[in-house]
C-alpha cells in the first residue's frame, strides 16, 4: 500500500485515512459501511475498543494532535477518535514517514485501514497471509 507517486513525491491533493477495529474476518464492505454510519454521526454507545485506543496513544506520541502546533502532519486536529476508529486528515505536504508509521502502526494493533480517497480498504499485514 502506498499514498505516493512512483517518484517517492506526495500527490499534491490532501488525503484521509482512518482506521478500524472491527472483528477478524469483517470484510471492505463492512468497513465501508461503519465509515458511512460514521460520516452520518452513528456512533453507537460502547467502550473504546483497546486496540483503537493503543494506535491513538502510539500516533500522537509521536505525531501529537494536542495542541495544534506548526509541522504537524494533521491537517485537522485533534484527530476525530471514536470507540471504534482513528480518522486522521493529513496535509498534503506530510512525509512519507508518517504514512508509513500509520501503516505499521494499524498492523501493530490489528486495525484495518480505509483510505478515502478512493474507498480501498486494507486489512492489517497481519491478517495478509496465504
Amino acid at each position: 500500500m502506498t499514498w505516493a507517486a512512483r517518484d517517492g513525491t506526495l500527490s499534491a491533493v490532501s488525503f484521509d485515512l482512518s482506521v478500524w477495529a472491527l472483528p477478524n474476518g469483517a470484510t471492505p464492505e463492512q468497513v465501508r459501511a461503519a465509515v458511512q454510519r460514521c460520516r452520518e454521526g452513528r456512533h453507537g454507545e460502547q467502550h473504546p475498543d483497546p486496540r483503537v485506543v493503543g494506535f491513538y496513544r502510539a500516533i500522537t506520541a509521536s505525531y501529537p494532535d494536542r495542541p495544534a502546533r506548526p509541522g504537524t502532519p494533521w491537517e485537522v486536529a485533534p484527530l476525530h477518535a471514536a470507540a471504534d476508529h482513528v480518522e486522521m486528515n493529513l496535509y498534503p505536504t506530510c512525509p512519507d514517514q508518517v504514512l508509513l508509521d500509520i501503516e505499521r502502526l494499524a498492523g501493530e494493533h490489528d486495525l484495518m485501514l480505509f483510505d478515502a480517497q478512493d474507498g480501498s480498504v486494507y486489512p492489517p499485514p497481519a491478517r495478509v497471509r496465504s
